[in-house]
Parts: structure tokens; sequence; C-alpha cells
């Protein structure tokens, strides 16, 4: 086998699991927070205690990942230039 194609199935391999993972779990933790919420803190003795909620994530401890979120821009985008079309009811008769 050669080495580009090993490349090749390599990277198709991590590109099939990253969409599985987008499309099972569209929610990973904020990297932030690390999906606390919040920052941690510690007070003069050395323990930690809970700090301000996370202005990233808005105090949930998850984000959007961003192949998920590519993906809902293309959708939004297919939806819009393609949109349904309308039912029209004809009187029976």
């Amino acid at each position: 086998m050669t080495l580009a194609l090993l490349a090749s199935a390599c990277l198709l391999i991590i590109t099939l699991g990253y969409v599985s993972l987008c499309a099972s779990s569209p929610f990973g933790n904020c990297r932030k927070c690390r999906g606390f919420g919040y920052a941690m803190k510690t007070d003069r003795k050395g323990r930690l205690k809970r700090g301000k909620h996370c202005r990233r994530c808005d105090g949930h401890g998850k984000r959007i990942r961003v192949g998920r979120h590519l993906y809902n821009l293309w959708l939004r985008l297919y939806r819009d230039a393609n949109p349904a079309p309308r039912k029209t009811f004809a009187p029976k008769g």
C-alpha cells in the first residue's frame, strides 16, 4: 500500500469519526471552563471554590461543536434557497 493511499484512508477515517461524533453529540464541553459553567478559584488557604460564571458558554458548560455549527449553516442556506412547495387544496368534485 502506498503512503499516499494510507494517508488518505487515515484522513477519511478521522473525518467520518468526527462527522459521527457531531451527529451523535452536537454539543461538547466548553474549553474555557471545562464543562463546569464557571471558573474555579482558590481562596487564600488554597481550597477550590466556585468563581464567576463562564462568559463563553454563558454558564451552561456546553458549546456547539464546529462541525455541527457548519452543518447547521449549510442546512439553513439550503432551506432558504429551496423553499418547500406550497400545498394547494383543490375542491373535490
